[in-house]
């Protein structure tokens, strides 16, 4: 490890047999965390080539099982978010496109930094298990086409050990680790096609769009050299996405969506991404079927149905789908007022985030619990009118914060104006990759 760690220090390129060495060491425990963040550094600092991407995916993703889904009778299809503030996506997402005909065998993340992640806001349904050994993760996904779970002992356990790493040693925005992260979870679920999520704008790891689209590239490149079908949505990450920031308050707003509320741009992400996987595995002929097979399973119910049997089948309590009440809650609500009138400019996506894992809402050590029930709810959206006094978020904590409210109002910006200079918001998907 120690001469793997220099050569890459000192901007040369790993083998492939070097490569396996480490994720093999990673996954035995023979590798301490202080080499491996070592190496994250050097990664991170000096980059990988293409053939090392693609060497790392493989190694993480032979670390453990890869499952195979050859006689299931239905596409495999699943969706992957590079991360933001406020991103429930996948919780409303994954059961919807099962609804439709689809199987999606979802292994999904944490949170990373000050972005949030859909397993911890899937364990604050009481009960909710989101480690499933590979058994579980499969006899799910046959009986109810859609399973969202974690990385286990084995299916891609090196991801599940170097990401928990990678939050704490500032080396999430590497490209090279973010491309084999992602697809190595991802094709362990055994997963034929997969639609990437790529984040840009102030509360994404990477805000500029070149370095997305860069990232939306590789995702798709490699992606097909692993034999897997791929698109990507570049999307905004400007301001936190919804109304809710937190982990179970998030929950209770992806839910929302599948009993046709939600808020606007909730829903119109979960569409967008929802059409592009229906139509990459085949089930969808085009973009208005696409629509049209979504409409019909909200009308019809099936798409709630679909998410509380994968609540109950992972142990959870089905009953929060439709009743978010059930959902831990924080007891004080401290009100944040507008210090002026006005129409929003700006949320600080960022600065949100860090203000959640700051009420425990993330994690700033790998060992660190994640407080399930405390939040921040954004009651005006950027391009809305506000009056001064008027309250335009809240926080919701245990024993209430003063410092907290003073934080979410650094980071909203109000600027001169009435009704006539709020606006509609910009459009999220920005562009699409493929390979």
């Amino acid at each position: 490890m120690r001469e793997t760690i220099r050569i890459k220090r000192d901007g040369g390129t790993l083998t492939r047999e070097r490569i396996e060495a480490w994720i093999g060491g990673v996954t035995a425990g023979s590798v301490p965390d202080y080499q491996s963040a070592a190496l994250l550094m050097a990664i991170f600092c000096r980059g990988m080539t293409r053939d090392e991407e693609v060497a790392l995916a493989r190694a993480m993703l032979a670390s453990g099982r890869v499952l195979q889904w050859n006689d299931l009778g239905r596409p495999t299809v699943d969706k992957h978010s590079t991360g933001g503030v406020g991103d429930k996506i996948s919780i409303a997402l994954a059961p919807w496109v099962a609804a439709c005909g689809a199987a999606v065998p979802m292994i999904s993340g944490r949170g990373l930094g000050h972005t949030g992640g859909t397993l911890d806001k899937l364990e604050a349904i009481p009960g909710m298990r989101t480690r499933l050994d590979a058994t579980a993760f499969e006899s799910q996904l046959r009986r109810i086409g859609v399973v969202m779970a974690g990385q286990s002992p084995d299916l891609a356990p090196a991801d599940g050990a170097l990401y928990a790493l990678r939050d704490v040693t500032a080396t999430v925005e590497s490209i090279p680790l973010i491309v084999a992260s992602i697809l190595s979870k991802k094709a362990a679920s055994g997963t034929e096609s997969i639609v990437f999520d790529v984040k840009c704008g102030g509360g994404a790891f990477l805000p500029e769009l070149d370095r997305a689209r860069e990232l939306a590239r590789e995702l798709t490149h490699v992606a097909a050299l692993l034999g897997l079908r791929a698109s990507a949505l570049l999307t905004r990450m400007d301001e936190p996405l919804g109304e809710a920031i937190g982990n179970a308050n998030e929950t209770a707003e992806a839910f929302a969506v599948l009993g046709g509320g939600g808020p606007s741009d909730v829903v119109a992400l979960t569409r967008a991404l929802g059409v592009s996987m229906l139509r990459l595995a085949g089930i969808a002929r085009d973009g208005a079927d696409a629509e049209a097979r979504l409409d019909g399973a909200l009308r019809s119910g099936e798409a709630l149905r679909r998410a509380e049997a994968m609540v109950e089948a992972q142990g959870g309590d089905p009953r929060v789908v439709a009743d978010p009440s059930r959902l831990p809650r924080a007891a004080v609500e401290t009100p944040v007022a507008a210090p002026r009138s006005g129409v929003v400019a700006s949320w600080d996506a960022r600065a949100i985030g860090e203000i959640l894992v700051e009420l425990g809402g993330g994690r700033r050590r790998k060992e660190d619990a994640v407080d399930h029930a405390v939040g921040i709810r954004l009651l005006r959206k950027t391009g809305q009118a506000v009056k001064a006094g008027e309250t335009i978020a809240t926080v919701a904590t245990r024993e209430g914060d003063e410092g907290a409210r003073e934080a979410v109002l650094r980071a909203v910006s109000i600027v001169d104006g009435g009704a006539a200079a709020a606006r509609e918001p910009r459009s999220l998907v920005l562009e699409e990759v493929t390979a």
